[in-house]
């Protein structure tokens, strides 16, 4: 559990390389947050789990450090207090009556007279946040965390916000945050889990499974209308049960997530695959078996990388192939394959992809099938769907 909690983390940023904390030379962390100390495996709906035991972020964290560091905590935020939910009881009881301001002002002050801050917020598993049955009301924090986060960033240099959450969030603060790790909910281990990563025992792998949007309204079922709906349809009050549903028309089609944003050059907050390392890689130059390719056949890609630096670390290696010219709207590009290879400092190996006309075709409505049209087509593999590092054209017969 620890081990897939520290492979899923993703490092979403990293200026000044503030993380990895070095354990040499930091003696006072400062722990702010109300995820820190609130249990995740409850509640969300179907996403409810009973475990046995689950390590919070702030348990973790002093089992981690606590032995060379002194970690001291604020809760920074008072967001859902209550422990049940669907039924569910996790024993927890987070009720606390100190007005908000009083909050701030405590975790600013332990800010300031630490060496290293980490921010541990996000969402949680109660209505309108990461549940079933509502959706959320918007894609900003909860809980006035924008504003106790770029206070923190004020008062100490030395700043990680770690994201618990399932979902994209809005970053107001991003360019004031040194420090950025997407934690979602990782489990039992989820707090030795995020220690690891936090003290450089594992380095992060993890790449986003979707885009980061800036704003809602860069998403195209926000941008094209029809979300949450038939606009008269709402007016006239359908909706409010299953006998009278409100029509929704899928505008975007297949433009979802990356292929929307790269295909109208909207720039993601966070882009689909984009993930750091505490280490660097270098890619070599792609190169494809053949230049032509037949509609019964196969072609393989095959790219070098190299661990250019002084850490062990892991990289996923991504293929996005693009139909240069087309008879139907397409993606500017499509993922279709991805590897993920351990290095050693200064190691290189050879990742393949090898992929037949399966990855080239597009379902055609009018006729039912799977299409692959002959024509030239370009791979392009790369680190994300936005850090393309090497391509190579070839053509389907």
């Amino acid at each position: 559990a620890k081990e897939i909690g520290e492979e899923g983390i993703v490092l979403l940023q990293n200026n000044n390389s503030v993380l990895p904390i070095n354990t040499d030379k930091v003696r006072k962390i400062a722990v702010i947050g109300e995820n820190a100390i609130k249990m995740m495996t409850v509640g969300g709906g179907s996403s409810s789990l009973k475990v046995k035991y689950e390590t919070l972020p702030l348990e973790g964290i002093k089992s981690r450090f606590g032995k060379k560091a002194d970690v001291q905590f604020a809760r920074g935020y008072v967001g859902d207090v209550g422990g049940e939910y669907n039924g569910v009881k996790s024993g927890q009881n987070l009720k606390d009556d100190r007005p908000a301001s009083e909050l701030l002002n405590e975790a600013v002050a332990l800010a300031k007279k630490s060496d290293v801050v980490i921010f541990v917020g996000g969402l949680n598993k109660s209505d309108y946040q990461d549940s079933e049955g509502h959706d959320r009301k918007g894609l900003g924090l909860p809980y006035n965390q924008d504003q106790l986060i770029s206070a923190l960033a004020k008062a100490n240099k030395n700043l990680a916000v770690v994201l618990v959450s399932g979902n994209a969030v809005a970053m107001p603060w991003v360019k004031e945050v040194p420090a950025i790790v997407q934690g979602w909910y990782l489990g039992s281990e989820a707090g030795n889990a995020l220690a690891a990563v936090l003290a450089g025992d594992a380095n992060p792998s993890g790449k986003l499974p979707f885009t980061f949007p800036v704003k809602l309204e860069d998403n195209a079922a926000h941008q094209m209308g029809e979300y949450p709906g038939n606009k008269e349809e709402l007016a006239a009050g359908k909706g409010k049960d299953q006998k009278n549903p409100i029509n929704i028309t899928y505008n975007e089609g297949i433009f979802v997530g990356y292929r929307w944003h790269d295909t109208k050059n909207i720039k993601p907050l966070f882009s689909f695959g984009h993930g750091l390392s505490y280490t660097t890689f270098e890619y070599g130059k792609v190169r494809a078996d053949k230049t032509q390719m037949v509609q019964d056949g196969k072609i393989t890609f095959t790219v070098s990388i190299k661990n250019t630096g002084k850490r062990e670390g892991a990289e996923v290696a991504q293929l996005y192939i693009s139909d240069l010219k087309s008879s139907v709207p397409r993606p500017a590009k499509e993922l279709k394959g991805f590897e993920k290879i351990n290095l050693k400092p200064g190691e290189q190996k050879e990742v393949s992809f090898t992929i037949d006309k399966s990855a080239l075709s597009f379902f055609d409505a009018a006729t039912h099938q799977w299409v692959a049209e002959p024509g030239e087509f370009e791979a392009l593999v790369g680190a994300s769907s936005s850090d393309i590092k090497t391509k190579v054209k070839f053509t389907l017969q």
